[in-house]
């Protein structure tokens, strides 16, 4: 199921590379990457997963909410964030044109469904 719905975000946002579901410790639960592409998205998952725990802190310490959402856009590549909940999150890199909105779009419809799956 996993792979499938990785699949489906990455295959249906125009530019992406890769997908992935992580948990807040850096290790995968499972990764979807474009036939032909070397691009390793378990290293970016487990090196954003630090960045991302520490802006779930900070969040908590200002008082502002839960995390729902990041992204790094860096000079080669753009990587979005969708916490799952306070265990896991799926993330999607994209090359720099990627369509960012629909890759948005598509993780924030995806998440309430692992969530889902994730809690059988």
């Amino acid at each position: 199921m996993f792979k499938e719905a990785l699949r489906s975000v990455v295959e249906g946002t125009e530019g992406s590379i890769a997908g992935l579901l992580m948990d807040f410790e850096g290790i995968p639960v499972e990764s979807f990457t474009r036939e032909g592409s070397a691009f390793d998205i378990e290293t970016v998952g487990a090196e954003v997963s630090v960045v991302v725990k520490a802006i779930q802190r900070a969040g908590e310490m200002l008082d502002v909410g839960d995390t729902q959402e990041v992204a790094l856009k860096s000079e080669k590549m753009t990587t979005l964030i969708r916490v799952i909940n306070q265990t896991y999150f799926v993330a999607i890199t994209l090359d720099p044109e990627g369509n960012l909105g629909k890759g948005r779009f598509l993780l924030r419809v995806l998440a309430p469904k692992l969530a889902q799956e994730l809690a059988t």
